[in-house]
């Protein structure tokens, strides 16, 4: 039944996800786009630009989203069902495991372990974001115009530290001079 491959799959992908939304978004594609076919990956690029927009973590977002489309298409409720068990699977894992790291934090903040684990994930976590970062690339930017908005929105970011929801809006305003 699909509306426990959907918990099942996301349940997984929050279980074994550290660093945030982006870092998981590699084991989304996979998962969703490439294992089980549930959206395409030009569904998934646009997944990520809605989840930039709307309010909420990004693996929440594009949990919700990805459960919602999967289920759509046997109605309205199936899709909102979708959603809720896709959502539902994604935070389980992770909120068990802030409480119990909550519960026990004092305790081991100073262990050479838990440093040594942390330290070590840092770099993979770059890894996965950056994983992110080159597959979105790839099936997005589709000619020069695309790399133009790219660094423009990199200085706006790095060199005039505007805020990313203006540069987001600013993007989105060129995307409509350009390509409309």
């Amino acid at each position: 039944m699909i509306i426990l491959e959907l918990f099942w799959a996301f349940l997984t992908i929050g279980m074994v996800s550290f660093g945030g939304g982006y870092a998981m978004l590699p084991l989304f594609e996979r998962m969703v786009v490439h294992e089980q076919n549930w959206i395409t990956m030009a569904r998934f690029v646009d997944m990520i630009a809605i989840s930039q927009v709307t309010p909420g973590p990004i693996a929440i977002n594009s949990a919700t989203f990805i459960g919602f489309q999967t289920m759509q298409e046997f109605g309205l409720m199936f899709g909102i069902f979708g959603a809720a068990m896709s959502t539902l699977g994604v935070v389980f894992i992770p909120v068990i495991l802030v409480a119990v790291v909550a519960k026990y934090y004092e305790a081991f903040k100073t262990s050479k372990l838990v440093k040594g684990i942390f330290t070590g994930l840092r770099p993979a976590l770059v890894g996965l974001i950056l994983s992110s970062v080159f597959s979105v690339a790839q099936n997005t930017i589709l000619d020069w115009f695309g790399y133009g908005i790219i660094v423009g929105g990199l200085i706006l970011l790095v060199r005039f530290r505007l805020h990313p929801i203006l540069v987001i809006f600013l993007s989105g305003i060129a995307g409509i001079i350009i390509y409309l």
